[in-house]
């Protein structure tokens, strides 16, 4: 988790942004879309440190391009679009709010890519980190006594399962005023079986995905279901 940890810092104070573009499916993956790649290069060079911008390959269902990752995902990775819908004349998506893994409030904006039939072929993510400003408006609204906001933007994201996981951790870890790199294993064990009782692990690669955000192995978190769902049928 520290490693982790240490890679974030990195890519939120280094001169550029990283890219990670996977070549896993190459030769089926649409060349429409990979003229996408130079765009989240660029929106992410221009918004660095705060922007993370992402490719996604609808037909093979996979992270397709990354600049400036900075949640646990990687180019060849799952995209799990396919348990998230969208109108099928569908072009941009949002603006819309995300919870990152680690806490961090995301403003994030979706653009649906199509080939010259109109087909959904991809789809451009762009996650900006707005933690910071958050931090900065509360503390203007605390001193000039600017109302808050009211209402929330519906969003095709509602009912995604890293989003409700990433809502858990962080709200979990913020009532016991710690964070998931400091969790040691007995903690870690708590955590998923809170996780597991409130139905976090009904995406069918929700344990892979906690056992990354978590940095401990996918046996680990599976094994340790077992032992939940043991332990409830006794």
């Amino acid at each position: 988790m520290q490693k982790r940890a240490a890679g974030a810092r990195r890519a939120m104070t280094g001169s550029g942004p990283r890219r990670r573009s996977s070549g896993a499916g190459k030769s089926a993956r649409p060349p429409l879309l990979a003229t996408w790649f130079s765009v989240a290069d660029a929106l992410a060079a221009l918004f660095s440190p705060w922007v993370e911008a992402v490719v996604h390959d609808l037909a093979l269902d996979t992270v397709a391009h990354i600049a400036n990752p900075f949640s646990p995902r990687e180019a060849g990775d799952p995209s799990d679009l396919k348990e998230i819908h969208f109108a099928p004349d569908a072009r941009v998506i949002g603006p819309y709010e995300k919870i990152n893994w680690d806490g961090r409030r995301i403003r994030a904006i979706s653009v649906v890519l199509r080939d010259a039939a109109a087909e959904p072929i991809g789809m451009l993510c762009v996650n900006a980190d707005v933690t910071q400003f958050e931090i900065m408006r509360r503390t203007l609204q605390g001193f000039l006594g600017i109302a808050a906001e009211s209402g929330a933007v519906e969003t095709s994201f509602h009912d995604d399962w890293h989003e409700k996981i990433n809502r858990f951790l962080a709200s979990w870890t913020r009532q016991r005023a710690t964070t998931l790199d400091r969790l040691d294993r007995q903690t870690r064990r708590e955590l998923i079986g809170a996780l597991y009782q409130a139905g976090g692990f009904e995406g069918r690669r929700s344990p892979a995905y906690v056992a990354s955000v978590l940095g401990v192995s996918r046996a680990t978190v599976y094994n340790e279901l077992a032992n939940l769902k043991r332990r409830a049928a006794a």
